[in-house]
């Protein structure tokens, strides 16, 4: 039982930086994660803690970045965005100024929903949203292939996505039970 409660613990330390989580907090977590513009005082009655410490707590997890934002989530489908390309990205130089100049250029384009710099046979992952191939096509052509350093690429086009979420409820097993 001891080992298993150290790695919750090591998962929740990697996870939030450090920040301790409760039951509360989590609780916390899950609401939001659902219903991003409850009341505060419907939040505190799902939580079944009084209006303020839910607020001190709602605060607390927005301070320490755990909540980073609340925002409206968009249908790509209904906004015409619905061709998806995972683009694996090979550099010609992985030397720290290179990733910085290539990183620099990649936060600034809205059809780059995602970048992850990979361990392995290529240095990025990027996912793409486009309206169709031919967008695809002519993004693919003016814009990622004159990225800083870009030696080549390979595009894998996502045929359904069976699941796309962001962080949608907290991680089981990160909190510490309170007595």
């Amino acid at each position: 039982m001891n080992g298993f409660f150290c790695y919750e613990y090591w998962a929740f330390i990697v996870i939030f930086n450090h920040c301790e989580l409760d039951r509360f907090d989590t609780a916390i977590l899950e609401v939001l994660s659902k219903d991003g513009r409850i009341s505060l005082t419907e939040l505190a009655n799902r939580i079944g803690l009084s209006k303020s410490p839910t607020q001190a707590r709602l605060r607390r997890l927005e301070n320490t970045g755990v909540i980073l934002g609340y925002r409206a989530m968009l249908d790509p489908i209904r906004l015409g965005l619905d061709h998806v390309a995972f683009v694996e990205v090979k550099l010609s130089d992985t030397r720290d100024a290179a990733l910085r100049a290539f990183n620099a250029a990649v936060v600034k384009i809205s059809e780059i929903e995602q970048a992850h710099m990979i361990a392995g046979n290529f240095d990025y992952l990027l996912k793409v949203r486009t309206s169709n191939m031919a967008s695809y096509r002519t993004f693919l052509g003016e814009t990622i292939s004159i990225l800083p350093h870009i030696a080549s690429t390979s595009t894998y086009v996502a045929m359904e996505a069976v699941k796309e979420t962001v962080l949608a409820e907290a991680p089981q097993g990160i909190h510490k039970n309170v007595s």
